[in-house]
């Protein structure tokens, strides 16, 4: 330190002490301020660029840290290879260097999970689709085990394509992973994210999305089973004329933790999002998290966003915990709005369906299906549809609605 400074830091010191004051005892505030917008949180590859995760972190804190310790900062076996691809024209199935210019544009890590899976794998699965006629692929996962697992995969879609890629992960889990997903200029994406794990799995993704001029991008997640699941889908609309759509179901059972953060990142004019996301909890110690932000950049003029989330608690001791942010830096837009809502079942609802004979009890099973098959059917698949139909039978032919 130089006189001057010396001598400046004394008089501030005296004049500190003067007025009775002194400095907090745990540092300097002016500087360790939390970040509070969410494109300013850090992103990174490195693992080593991020703080311990202590779970008081506005990311963190409706995490059930502990559970999932092992996967923020603990050893990853590599489980990239776990995936099967089904065979379609148009699709070209391949492994890639992590180092390759092909990872990282959907996005680096916001987190230390989505960072630690990263530095732990040498490659990534590349699925690249091109067939510009409405194709669909089903990509399963059901060879991993209780190990702490990363995984990193690669969607791609060609300019022009058209392609429906569907998710499904079954069986036992310990696992973080990066998907990426590029949606070339004009071309058409649906992905959905079916999370069916076994009631012991744990789950835990970042998906990064990047959306070219006129691309159209529709993402789905479904989340029933798992013990621990977190998905969290980041949707970057980069070119003019970008729409992005996510879209999310999920029913949390007894001592079961389902979490979706979902961002939405208008970076250009002209840009259209929707995001609604429908959940339905019973069971003490249901616990749903749903937080949605979304940016809407000074260069984003004539933005037209939305996003909503919709909580039914089916019996006491649940917990669903909804946050939309909304963070607007140009008043040049064609909208822009968002809501939130958690309660019980609507009492007109039920009233109007026994007044058409059908009991107390089928009628909020009813009002139940209907709510979440609002989301379901936008899969378009009517053998995965009514699979997960099947399965939200038996969640709620096991509940007690009270």
């Amino acid at each position: 330190m130089t006189t001057l400074q010396t001598e400046q830091h004394g008089a501030e010191s005296a004049e500190t002490a003067q007025h009775g004051l002194k400095a907090h005892s745990d540092g300097d505030w002016a500087n360790r301020v939390p970040v509070q917008t969410r494109s300013d949180r850090p992103k990174s590859a490195n693992i080593a660029d991020f703080p311990e995760v202590t779970g008081r972190e506005v990311n963190w804190k409706y995490t059930p840290v502990a559970t999932i310790k092992s996967l923020i900062s603990g050893d990853l076996t590599d489980g990239t290879s776990a995936l099967e691809v089904s065979e379609a024209p148009g699709v070209e199935v391949s492994s890639v260097p992590m180092d390759s210019e092909l990872v990282g544009r959907g996005g680096l890590p916001e987190d230390q999970a989505a960072a630690n899976a990263w530095g732990q794998i040498a490659t990534a699965q590349r699925i690249f689709l091109t067939s510009e006629e409405r194709q669909t692929i089903v990509v399963k996962r059901t060879s991993l085990s209780e190990t702490p697992t990363a995984a990193h995969t690669i969607i791609e879609a060609a300019p022009q394509s058209d392609t429906v890629v569907i998710l499904e992960n079954t069986g036992s889990a310990n696992l973080t992973e990066t998907v990426e997903i590029v949606v070339g200029a004009s071309a058409n994406l649906k992905v959905v994210s079916i999370q069916e794990w076994d009631e012991n799995a744990i789950h835990v993704a970042s998906h990064n999305a990047v959306v070219a001029r006129d691309g159209n991008l529709q993402h789905i997640v479904v989340s029933l089973g798992g013990k621990v699941v977190r998905v969290n889908p980041s949707i970057h609309l980069d070119g003019p004329g970008a729409n992005g759509e996510a879209y999310g179901a999920y029913f949390a059972d007894a001592g079961q933790h389902l979490e979706h953060q979902v961002y939405i990142d208008h970076n250009a004019p002209n840009t259209r999002s929707r995001v609604a996301y429908k959940g339905a909890l019973q069971g003490e110690g249901a616990h749903a998290v749903w937080i949605g932000d979304v940016l809407i950049r000074r260069v984003a003029a004539g933005t037209d966003s939305y996003e909503e989330n919709r909580n039914l608690t089916l019996t006491e001791g649940t917990r669903a915990d909804s946050i939309p942010n909304l963070e607007i830096e140009t008043g040049d837009i064609a909208g822009a709005g968002h809501a939130s809502t958690t309660g019980r079942f609507d009492e007109e609802h039920i009233f109007y369906l026994q007044s058409r004979g059908i009991s107390e009890d089928e009628a909020r099973k009813l009002v139940v299906r209907g709510f979440l098959f609002e989301v379901i059917q936008r899969i378009g698949n009517e053998q995965i549809e009514e699979r997960l139909q099947t399965a939200i039978e038996a969640e709620l032919s096991q509940s007690v609605l009270a």
